[in-house]
């Protein structure tokens, strides 16, 4: 497989870390509930389809990035920096 980075082109796979689901980028306020804690620690959704995850490319530009990838056919549907997911959702 291989993953489009925004920064250095489509690279091979190995070149880059898995972090997980992208939910990541919406972490609860630190004065946030002790549930709102435990639902993102702990609840992840695992839906068949289009999945947004979080990977660091670490063999090369060591950008991170919020790849979106349909999980049952592995077909990249598209990527951007981490930065600019996190800035749009906000």
């Amino acid at each position: 497989m291989r993953l489009p980075c925004p920064i250095c082109g489509e690279r091979d796979i190995r070149e880059f870390y898995y972090q997980g689901a992208a939910v990541a980028l919406d972490r609860p306020d630190p004065e946030a509930s002790a549930d709102a804690w435990l639902d993102y620690v702990y609840l992840r959704d695992n839906h068949p389809g289009p999945l947004r995850e979080l990977w660091h490319h670490d063999g090369g530009c060591s950008a991170w990035l919020v790849v979106t990838r349909n999980t049952v056919t592995h077909e990249v549907l598209g990527a951007e920096l981490a930065i600019d997911a996190k800035g749009a959702r906000t």
